[in-house]
């Protein structure tokens, strides 16, 4: 079984990839506390020499942990997203880790929604809305939409760097909104950037079971929605990720098909 050791066990993502892939991955855990049932490495990502010697050994790294702190709490996110990052990969390198699976953002393209047609999906304005409407793909420059958003742009760069300088292949899964409620909750922005946690828990799988060739892959992790501007194709192409659950419509929170609709 392969080595994975996985960053922020203890939340929500954490939790949904031990439950689908821990009976066929050798799981460790580098987190502040204890994770019951899971060999545990307890340090903070924000400081290299500490968690170095968690990194021995490892196949693949799954970072989840990080800050999710406003702009007002820029220290946290210092040491969290960006020195907590940069720790991650480097105590990767350090210890040879071949591969990593980095829990970016859709956030990092969020505020394309400041201008039309995409501020009229989130406002709910929907009879201002052109159809089709123009989708946001991987390869659009990316507008982050707080200082978070910023760091996990900064997060996306050091995996590219690191790909091309030291050979550490990276996929980088631009997560939308996953919440505890499970559910796209009854405000018109979260219809388009809502992600189920079974889809979550799809791409994260996929990402150990199915990595991409590339040495270095985006893709956004986005539940299906009739009000979507992400881009969900380079995702099904790369990595054969394929949404199973749809936000729905403005009068629905949540809709399970059997087959999914055509529009992503």
């Amino acid at each position: 079984m392969q080595k994975v050791l996985v960053t922020g066990m203890s939340g929500l993502l954490g939790s949904l990839l031990r439950e689908r892939v821990g009976d066929r991955y050798d799981l460790r855990a580098l987190n502040r506390g204890d994770i019951p049932g899971v060999p545990t490495y307890r340090a903070d990502v924000g400081d290299l020499d500490a968690i170095a010697p968690a990194f021995e050994g490892i196949d693949v790294v799954v970072h989840l942990a990080g800050s999710m702190a406003t702009d007002d709490y820029w220290p946290e996110l210092l040491n969290t997203n960006i020195a907590g990052l940069y720790n991650v990969y480097e105590a990767a390198r350090l210890a040879g880790v071949p591969r990593i699976v980095f829990a970016s953002s859709t956030s990092n393209v969020s505020n394309y929604r400041t201008e039309e047609p995409w501020k009229a999906i989130v406002e709910g304005r929907y009879h201002d809305v052109p159809v089709p409407w123009p989708i946001v793909g991987i390869d659009w420059p990316v507008r982050p939409a707080s200082l978070y958003a910023c760091t996990k742009v900064w997060g996306e760069a050091i995996a590219r760097y690191y790909a091309d300088a030291h050979g550490i292949a990276s996929i980088c899964l631009r997560i939308g909104m996953v919440n505890v409620e499970d559910r796209a909750l009854n405000v018109p922005k979260d219809y388009a950037s809502w992600c189920s946690q079974e889809d979550c828990a799809q791409a994260l799988e996929l990402s150990l079971d199915n990595p991409p060739k590339e040495k270095f892959t985006v893709l956004h992790v986005l539940s299906r929605s009739n009000w979507g501007f992400r881009d969900l194709g380079h995702g099904k192409k790369v990595l054969g990720f394929d949404p199973i659950s749809e936000a729905g419509d403005p009068a629905l929170s949540l809709v399970r098909r059997g087959t999914p609709p055509s529009r992503s």
